[in-house]
């Protein structure tokens, strides 16, 4: 039997913010385990320091659009996240230059091959398909920092068909969005546009072909995508 011919049309890599602007995309840099419990539940030690790796710009899908999983047969997992936009350049900054660096904030998921991630790691390679495969970084319109209030407690979370699957706020991470910031700076020189996924609460799970996936930054903005992976 012949695998299913999927066609997918990659969007231009351009974010909008609320009122309607466009943003160039840059880098998607990610932290993994920020958050103790998501760490727990993975079976994974607490990190010293924050763990990056990255997406490239093909990774993205905008609001109402479409994640595409690679091939039939992956472990296709949701992982909801804060994510900061960075508005100006930024070098070696300290937690505080980092923070007036930031010029919006977003809702982004880190859809991810738990299959081949967990093969990845036992066998100590990257994990670059597993995280960074075409589609697999949705992120919603871009609210403007100064249109947030106390990011630390706004709740933010992900539904799939309507459950509820995850939930969480960023005063529960490790590491702050600024203290991201500022780390990823000593080794990066961030540009604007460029975005970062600040990690995961528990509560991640799979997704399958048909799902559809409502994810939400407090009041602020809502990302809504849809789930396809095609037949063996």
């Amino acid at each position: 039997m012949n695998a299913e011919h999927w066609s997918v049309t990659l969007h231009p890599p351009l974010l909008t913010t609320t009122s309607g602007d466009a943003i160039g995309l840059g880098v998607i840099y990610c932290i993994g385990r920020n958050y103790a419990d998501h760490a727990r539940e993975m079976n994974a030690p607490r990190p010293v320091e924050p763990i990056v790796f990255i997406k490239p710009p093909s990774a993205y899908v905008p609001d109402g659009g479409t994640v595409v999983a690679p091939a039939a047969g992956h472990l296709l997992h949701h992982e909801v996240e804060v994510v900061a936009v960075i508005g100006t350049a930024l070098s070696h900054a300290t937690p505080e230059a980092a923070a007036g660096a930031i010029m919006g904030y977003a809702v982004g998921i880190d859809v991810t091959l738990r299959d081949v991630q967990q093969r990845a790691k036992a066998e100590g390679l990257p994990w670059a398909v597993a995280k960074g495969f075409a589609t697999s970084a949705p992120i919603s319109r871009v609210v403007p920092a100064s249109q947030i209030d106390r990011l630390d407690r706004i709740e933010f979370g992900l539904a799939v068909n309507g459950i509820e699957r995850q939930r969480g706020k960023p005063a529960q991470m490790l590491w702050s969005v600024e203290e991201l910031v500022a780390y990823l700076s000593k080794w990066f020189v961030l540009q604007p546009g460029d975005v970062v996924l600040t990690g995961t609460p528990q509560g991640v799970g799979p997704l399958e072909d048909g799902d559809r996936v409502h994810a939400w930054l407090g009041d602020a903005v809502t990302l809504d995508v849809q789930v396809h992976v095609p037949k063996a």
